[in-house]
């Protein structure tokens, strides 16, 4: 079905449909307009959520404007940082194959023409991203926008902080009433968390891909400017609808490359590993968008920007400096980003940054003087992970860019963090948590909990964790995710044993268990994966999943 027609404004065989469309109110000059569907994920449990149909209204005035009818319909989503911890976390990633499979039901159900996509935080992005790309009618994204910092005892902070102070109480090192202010000033409005988070970092990614408007990744929910955003976003919708540009003509190889590229150089979350690969599987360019590309994008990108938890500064301050327009008119002056893939706007992205400026050059850093000149997320193979694992090495200490070390290990987030909690892990452990991967999990669980009770309990610089499950966007210190294979899936990580040294090389991206081969292949013919017991959507969820180098998409 192409639905660049309105099906429903003149033949008389809709009249049936035509008459359900009246009861909603619709007039004759309604049903002949182009329907817009904007795909609103508004809700009262997601702070980066609850302001969200603001935004869809102010969408919806755009589209009316440029002389669009549309129509506001919902999407469902998982605030990352309430599921946090417990088995809510579960359902957090396999929210997105709901979020895409939902959002395509709407457009494909209803005939919509074209869609603009409201949402903010983790899943939604990248599930609604998915979305676009299968069904293929003109879209574009406008985010929420990110929430302002905190401030607490004259310092900025964030969740990624009040996670960590968590840890500092638990370990003794901060009091009751001290917890209690963080609490209590951490996040002190709604939108999406204020550092380079997972949720911003797909907001800022969407300009990267060309699917958003400059500033839909850096502009603060509480500016008016959001909204005027919004308005531009429903006009330009109008515009791809009349030109006949849909996500095929954006979501090519070269903007996947783009996106890596400004991935590389913000230091984003180490789940944009896992969204990009998603996202360009339904883009039909599984084959050209791999985690083996990634290394050489890195490589040759320097990390421009130390956004929290990796740095000192939050969204806001990125936005002041000039936004993502800035960071991409750096990497394309130096050759290292495509200026001529089109965007959402109708125009060249290199059209769109032409007029960009760095405010702010301790913010985004210019390409000679860069934070690292390598990009601040690393893929390490080896023995331990032969088809890849991940970390924002941005977000490491140096001094655990190499480590060597024993052995830890847990096969659940929750007996980890038991023995975090109870002081078992001492300086030099390499933590090993498993079980815990889109099968295992099932459902792929993030690890900020015991990370950021690593860093709270004063071992961010002498302890690194490795895991098949994910780790927040808010996650800092030597912290491995994506292990693949996964142990529920036979890899070497349900294969290691207490004691055993784990050697880790960031900088050479290489991850190994330094255990002799025979002493492996006899672990291996005892070895009996742990099989969680699960219901409902879980279990479907685990039965349908691919590996996480796979992007942890259903399975065709």
């Amino acid at each position: 079905m192409d639905n660049l027609q309105n099906i429903f404004s003149e033949s008389t065989d809709m009249s049936s449909q035509r008459s359900l469309l009246r009861a909603l109110g619709w007039t004759d000059s309604e049903m002949k307009k182009p329907i817009v569907g904007i795909i609103c994920a508004q809700s009262e449990i997601i702070p980066g959520h609850m302001h969200l149909d603001m935004i869809a209204r102010a969408a919806a005035e755009g589209v009316i404007a440029a002389g669009g009818k549309p129509v506001i319909v919902p999407s469902i989503g998982v605030c990352d940082g309430i599921a946090m911890g417990h088995e809510g976390m579960k359902y957090s990633l396999p929210s997105r194959e709901i979020i895409a499979d939902s959002s395509e039901i709407l457009i494909r159900a209803h005939a919509m023409q074209a869609a603009v996509f409201i949402g903010n935080c983790d899943k939604i992005i990248p599930g609604m991203l998915m979305a676009a790309a299968r069904v293929n009618v003109p879209s574009i994204f406008v985010s929420g926008g990110p929430m302002l910092a905190g401030h607490v005892r004259g310092k900025k902070t964030s969740l990624s902080t009040m996670f960590e102070e968590v840890g500092a109480y638990n370990a003794g090192r901060i009091d009751g009433e001290e917890l209690k202010d963080f609490e209590c000033n951490a996040c002190p409005s709604c939108g999406s968390c204020s550092g380079m988070f997972t949720a911003n970092s797909m907001n800022c990614l969407c300009e990267a891909l060309g699917m958003a408007l400059p500033g839909n990744g850096t502009i603060p929910m509480a500016y008016s400017a959001r909204l005027a955003l919004a308005k531009e976003a429903g006009s330009a919708v109008m515009e791809l609808l009349r030109r006949n540009i849909r996500p095929s003509d954006i979501l090519t190889e070269k903007a996947f490359k783009n996106a890596e590229t400004v991935d590389m150089a913000i230091g984003a979350s180490t789940n944009s590993v896992l969204h990009l690969l998603a996202i360009a599987n339904e883009a039909g360019l599984k084959d050209k968008v791999s985690i083996d590309i990634m290394n050489e994008i890195s490589a040759k990108t320097p990390n421009l920007c130390r956004l929290a938890p990796a740095g000192d500064h939050y969204i806001e301050e990125l936005n002041e400096a000039g936004g993502i327009s800035a960071v991409m008119k750096e990497l394309e002056e130096a050759g290292l980003l495509d200026g001529s893939v089109m965007t959402a706007s109708g125009k060249t992205l290199h059209e769109v940054i032409a007029n960009a400026k760095v405010r702010d050059a301790e913010i985004i850093r210019p390409v000679e003087t860069p934070y690292s000149a390598t990009g601040g997320l690393a893929i390490l193979k080896g023995n331990l992970a032969p088809e890849g694992s991940v970390v924002k090495k941005s977000a490491v200490d140096p001094r655990m860019l190499k480590h060597s070390g024993p052995a830890k290990c847990f096969n659940s987030e929750e007996e980890a963090m038991q023995a975090i909690s109870s002081g078992k892990i001492v300086k030099g452990d390499v933590v090993v948590i498993r079980y815990e991967g889109p099968v295992g999990g099932p459902g792929m669980r993030e690890m900020l909990t015991p990370t950021s009770a690593i860093v709270g309990a004063g071992l961010g610089a002498d302890c690194a964790l490795i895991t098949d499950g994910r780790f927040s966007g808010a996650t800092r210190g030597a912290a491995i995710g994506h292990v693949c294979p996964e142990a529920a899936a036979g890899g070497l990580i349900g294969l290691v044993q207490d004691g055993d040294i784990i050697d880790i090389d960031i900088e050479n991206c290489a991850i190994n268990l330094m255990v002799d081969e025979k002493e492996i292949a006899r672990r291996r013919k005892e070895f009996i994966p742990v099989v969680k017991p699960v219901t409902g959507y879980l279990a479907r969820y685990r039965q349908s999943v691919t590996s996480a180098s796979q992007g942890a998409v259903w399975k065709k």
